[in-house]
């Protein structure tokens, strides 16, 4: 019973340590969304559609000079989410997301503006970035675009 005892005073101890040293954590988002512009018009219409499965990388340097790498997916609205929470002085200082792949049977060639989009993280904590678009289109454009 005794050991227990001082465990439980000893665990005590180490939470209130932490929740004293003033560490104050910090939560970030990015985010963004990725399209096929099927007629390659580089305006958005009716035939134009998002891109589900669709790879992006995102690389963030933080404040403390750590490099992080993420890899995300978009859902079945086109829209990809990279979020973080850390401390923060570890937080993101500038970010790099740019497109990997898509893997719609069709719409495989990636626009020339959408190369890839870099950025300074100066939001405070719980608020998120939204990235440009990055848009894909068709080896072949269909006839109907002509």
């Amino acid at each position: 019973m005794d050991s227990q005892l001082r465990k439980l005073v000893a665990c005590l101890f180490l939470l209130s340590a932490i929740f004293v040293s003033g560490v104050k954590a910090w939560t970030g988002e990015i985010h963004g969304r990725v399209v096929c512009d099927v007629c390659g018009d580089s305006s958005i219409g009716p035939e134009d559609h998002v891109l589900e499965g669709a790879e992006v990388a995102v690389l963030c340097i933080t404040k403390s000079g750590e490099v992080l790498n993420y890899q995300a997916f978009t859902n079945d609205k086109g829209i990809y989410t990279v979020a973080e929470t850390m401390s923060e002085s570890d937080r993101w200082d500038a970010c790099l997301a740019r497109p990997i792949s898509s893997f719609h049977e069709h719409c495989t060639q990636l626009g020339e503006t959408s190369t890839g989009v870099k950025f300074s993280y100066n939001r405070p904590s719980g608020f998120s970035h939204r990235v440009k678009p990055f848009v894909y289109s068709p080896a072949n454009v269909p006839t109907y675009c002509i």
